[in-house]
């Protein structure tokens, strides 16, 4: 069955067609412009990663499998007696337990949405999440529901067929209860802040790829991760304060100019600030909640960060 968006863009093209031929007579009303323009800049951006739908349901089904194995492995490492020793109650064990059935749900209804388009889908790959302890593992389950939310977020507009992104829309919800809830039962604020923020597939990647190993044969994405940004001397990369100087280092240091905060709520979706090498640069007023930093190649006033002026990154982070 053809895509209603697609058709719709082909209608609204053929009119803008007619009216320009009809002298006299004005053109898209400012609504069907305004719809024109949203769906050439979606056809665009995933012209530009090269992703079809397919592609784009590979790559859920990848972040998906990776999220399935976490807590399928930590579950099997950690009893339930280590998860009540960090103080949380029968119910919210259960609610953990129960995360990771979704995730294994997700895996089961991306596969059949992949096969039913004559693909074969990706199959789970080899994962070191390098598990020491319960508390370690629910800070990891954090940071990857965060990283779920922001991948859905930024891959619906790349989606051009209504059916897939009403699937992938459908997971998102799901998503961000997880996230909300690993949030409550870290005793971390449930929803510090008014805006979700999108993230592209390659920033999506080069946040899941340290935890791949090896695929099978088949089963790599045609994404390649961004150069790895962390906290300079090997600090940990834990909650800072805005104004605070944020000192960061990555192999790809030298061609960097500026530091990249994405959240959201920002105008644009991402704050910058000048970066030097060896000295870092300056956490910006007005974030909080979860930020992913990267290094840019350049400071758009828009506030608009794209995968081609991202040098390394990006690193999660909690500004306070």
């Amino acid at each position: 069955m053809p895509s209603l968006v697609k058709t719709f863009g082909a209608v609204v093209a053929g009119l803008a067609v007619v009216a320009s031929a009809l002298p006299g007579h004005p053109k898209l009303t400012r609504s069907q412009m305004k719809i024109h323009d949203f769906m050439k800049r979606q056809e665009a951006a995933a012209a530009a990663g090269g992703l079809t739908d397919v592609d784009i349901l590979q790559f859920a089904l990848t972040l998906e499998w990776l999220e399935a194995s976490f807590y399928q492995q930590g579950f099997a490492k950690f009893p339930a007696s280590d998860f009540q020793a960090l103080g949380l109650a029968e119910q919210q064990i259960n609610d953990l337990l129960n995360i990771g059935a979704s995730e294994a749900a997700h895996v089961g209804l991306l596969q059949s949405a992949i096969a039913q388009a004559g693909v074969k889908p990706v199959q789970p790959c080899t994962y070191d999440f390098g598990f020491t302890d319960a508390a370690g593992m629910v800070a990891t389950a954090a940071v990857l529901e965060n990283v779920g939310v922001s991948a859905y977020l930024g891959g619906g507009p790349l989606i051009a067929d209504k059916g897939i992104l009403s699937t992938a829309a459908s997971i998102l919800t799901i998503e961000a209860r997880h996230q909300t809830f690993v949030r409550v039962a870290s005793k971390a604020a449930a929803a510090p802040q008014p805006f979700d923020t999108a993230l592209s597939p390659k920033q999506v990647f080069s946040l899941a790829a340290p935890f791949i190993k090896s695929c099978p044969e088949g089963s790599n994405l045609i994404l390649t991760a961004f150069p790895t940004l962390t906290m300079a001397g090997g600090a940990a990369a834990t909650a800072v304060a805005a104004g605070s100087t944020l000192n960061l280092a990555s192999d790809a240091a030298a061609t960097a100019t500026f530091c990249a905060f994405t959240t959201g709520g920002i105008p644009g979706g991402t704050a910058f600030s000048p970066f030097t090498a060896g000295t870092g640069c300056t956490v910006p007023s007005g974030l909080a909640g979860v930020v992913y930093v990267n290094l840019a190649s350049a400071g758009p006033l828009t506030g608009v960060l794209t995968d081609d002026i991202i040098v390394a990154g990006p690193m999660v982070m909690q500004v306070s």
